[in-house]
């Protein structure tokens, strides 16, 4: 005996064929054959799917097997078709019970249902007047936006392999505020030996604007290297003019200096919450100016600019700018 191969739903493909044959006048019993189904598969197809004058139409009976298919089962029918457990469950949501609660104690008692099949009966019409005892409230699963998918940054090097010789800098970046609905931000290096702080305003975070960035303050500073974060508009980093390495993902403190400059840029000049699309970049290059003009305690009260001239940063220290400052 012939082999049938195991159960599969009959398609609209198959119906087509049953269909076809029938008109040619094969038996059910060798329609089955070339479909490879069972006989009473085709026999109960062909006898629940026919019109009533009795004639067998693919379109027809693929219409009818949806329909059944579709009404065979409906949402939070475990719940709605068992009162005992259906009163179960209301009785302890009066209570202050969660449906994870419940299904908890209900499976302990012998009860095999989750917590999703008691959901799934809330957020039904037969169940949702009780989603009043929920602590949400809601009627329906609140809906999550669709994660960004995370691109990572190639070819990144721990900053554990960074050389202890050389002039190294730190690099980061100053957002919007998210009530502002802008994507205008800035950029800031700061040079460790002299804590001098460049920058420049930028459109968005987009790697490009970065790369430009970082090339155009960089082109006439001796610097070695570069130790920035791991946020992806540093991913074109290989096309730095300079080396870069990467903190540990979510370690500020492996970069502190660039930290602490921001902090002191918002202390004096941006305070946080800034919308940084109302400032141009010649009051943000002011607002670098002005301090780094600065004297500060750990340079022995010289400002980054005298600093920086001493070592042969710059070749000139640049006019001071009288800026608008805040503390």
């Amino acid at each position: 005996m012939e082999k049938v191969k195991s159960f599969s739903h009959i398609t609209q493909n198959d119906r087509d064929r049953i269909e076809i044959l029938l008109k040619q006048g094969y038996a059910q019993k060798e329609i089955a054959k070339v479909l490879n189904k069972s006989k009473s598969a085709i026999s109960r197809e062909i006898s629940k799917r026919s019109l009533e004058t009795g004639i067998y139409l693919a379109l027809s009976a693929n219409a009818k097997a949806r329909t059944k298919r579709l009404n065979s089962k409906y949402q939070g029918m475990k719940v709605e078709t068992d009162t005992v457990l259906q009163s179960r469950i209301v009785k302890e949501m009066k209570q202050g019970r969660s449906p994870d609660e419940i299904a908890g104690m209900l499976k302990l008692e012998g009860f095999e249902i989750g917590k999703d099949a008691i959901y799934k009966w809330l957020y039904s019409i037969y169940g949702d007047k009780y989603c009043k005892y929920l602590c949400t409230r809601r009627k329906r699963k609140k809906k999550h936006k669709k994660k960004t998918e995370r691109t990572l940054i190639p070819n990144r090097v721990s900053l554990e392999w960074r050389p202890e010789e050389g002039i190294h800098a730190q690099g980061d970046t100053l957002l919007s505020p998210k009530s502002a609905n802008t994507t205008e931000c800035a950029s800031m290096l700061v040079i460790q030996k002299t804590k001098l702080m460049l920058g420049n305003r930028l459109q968005s975070l987009k790697s490009e604007n970065m790369l430009w960035s970082v090339n155009h303050l960089l082109k006439n500073v001796p610097v070695d290297d570069l130790t920035l974060d791991n946020g992806i508009e540093n991913r074109l980093h290989e096309q730095f003019l300079i080396p870069s390495f990467f903190c540990t993902p979510h370690s500020p403190w492996e970069k502190p200096l660039v930290e602490q400059s921001i902090g002191l840029l918002r202390k004096w000049c941006l305070p946080k919450g800034t919308d940084l699309s109302t400032i141009s970049e010649q009051t943000y290059q002011n607002y670098l100016n002005f301090l780094n003009h600065k004297k500060r305690k750990s340079l022995g009260y010289k400002s980054a600019y005298e600093v920086s001239l001493e070592c042969g940063m710059i070749t000139e220290i640049p006019e001071r700018v009288a800026v608008q400052y805040r503390i």
